[in-house]
């Protein structure tokens, strides 16, 4: 299959806000072309867009899965719903069974829940050490292995061809945020997924120095009498014009997907359906750090989609030389895309496989209308990108 990639880039203004925090409570920076920068880490972005999929209803929930430690509790609730005779701990037993043989994972109570058991808490459910991402089809053939093999589970996972049904369960059919974010499995690499995008910090166009609110709250009962505050406290918060990028290798996508989620439909489609998902959720989405506090609700003013086949391109070093703009950041920061895209599609493009697409919004991102085709709505543009997706992936290599 041809390397075919997906460039999505945004500038988007957030007002005052707390999207993702350092270990100090402070809005995450960086500094980049020598001045600091507000930074949102790729994660916080990645984990908004993941969750986005499912809040907004973009994808069904069998194209979905879950990450988490408490996967015997996951696994268990299937198999009971498969089976209501297999409940409870019987049914915790075999999650765990069923989970280690597939994926040589031990699931086991952590030691600190242990411990708190001897002191007359319940019995607590086994978890896996780290955070397991398994898809909705995966664990439901993992509880059809359990349930068949119920009456001896172990000896049923000893036979070489039940062992390696389970293996083969856990490893195909993967969900659409598996397929585009990988999975890691420490006790066996056979499982990694390498991931088919990859998404920047997003980081601040301009310098920006964080700032800090200092709050207090009344007591809703203090009398007349009693005068100050019931707590007092800082929230540290900044404001900026982000430039935000993710590379989507579709070529990688259709790989990870193999033949799909869905029986009897081409090829093309659940690998369409994923891109599309994908390009609205990266851009509908956003971090909710502080956002009782803050209410960023905000959407990018400018969208730049490039789908080529040559590698991943960010527009990044538009931005090394922080801007400076007096009446705000946006005009300039469209006005430094505008000219540093054509300069390097010229060098290093390829004008004949590469397609472009521009969503914007208002009169301060006028400059970046003749650099792709324009469309007037984000489901416009989600719809063309996922259209050109299709007609390249049906392309003989």
């Amino acid at each position: 299959m041809n390397r075919i990639f997906l460039d999505v880039h945004a500038l988007q203004t957030v007002p005052p806000s707390n999207l993702n925090r350092d270990d100090t409570g402070a809005p995450k920076s960086a500094v980049y072309g020598g001045v600091p920068r507000a930074r949102v880490s790729s994660q916080a972005w990645k984990r908004a867009t993941r969750t986005y999929f499912s809040d907004e209803n973009l994808l069904d929930p069998n194209e979905l899965g879950v990450r988490t430690k408490k996967v015997a509790e996951v696994l268990a609730a299937r198999i009971t719903a498969m089976d209501p005779a297999l409940n409870g701990a019987e049914a915790l037993r075999l999650a765990a069974e069923v989970i280690h043989g597939a994926t040589g994972s031990k699931i086991e109570v952590p030691k600190r829940k242990a411990d708190a058991a001897k002191d007359g808490a319940d019995e607590p459910a086994p978890e896996s050490k780290y955070l397991m991402f398994l898809s909705a089809r995966q664990l439901d053939g993992l509880a059809a292995l359990a349930i068949e093999g119920a009456d001896d589970i172990k000896v049923y996972l000893k036979d070489k061809d039940n062992k390696a049904r389970a293996r083969e369960v856990a490893d195909t059919r993967h969900s659409v945020d598996i397929a585009l974010f990988g999975r890691m499995v420490a006790d066996s690499a056979d499982f990694n997924v390498d991931a088919a995008v990859q998404v920047a910090h997003a980081i601040s166009v301009h310098r920006v120095d964080n700032e800090s609110d200092y709050y207090t709250a009344v007591d809703d009962e203090n009398t007349d009498a009693e005068s100050g505050a019931g707590m007092i406290g800082t929230v540290d918060f900044n404001s900026a014009t982000l430039y935000r990028y993710a590379a989507l290798g579709v070529h990688q996508l259709a790989k990870n997907l193999g033949e799909g989620l869905r029986e009897e439909e081409p090829r093309t489609a659940p690998v369409r359906r994923a891109v599309e998902a994908f390009v609205r959720s990266f851009l509908e989405s956003l971090p909710t750090g502080k956002i009782n506090t803050f209410g960023h609700h905000t959407l990018p003013d400018a969208v730049v989609v490039k789908l080529r086949t040559t590698r991943p391109i960010s527009f990044v070093a538009a931005f090394e030389d922080p801007v400076t703009g007096e009446s705000g950041h946006l005009r300039e920061a469209v006005a430094r895309l505008a000219e540093y895209i054509p300069d390097v599609e010229r060098a290093y493009g390829d004008e004949e496989s590469t397609l472009s697409w521009v969503l914007r919004v208002g009169p301060n991102t006028e400059k970046l209308s003749g650099l792709g085709t324009e469309t007037q709505r984000l489901s416009d543009l989600v719809q063309s990108v996922g259209q050109a997706v299709a007609e390249r992936l049906d392309k003989p290599a």
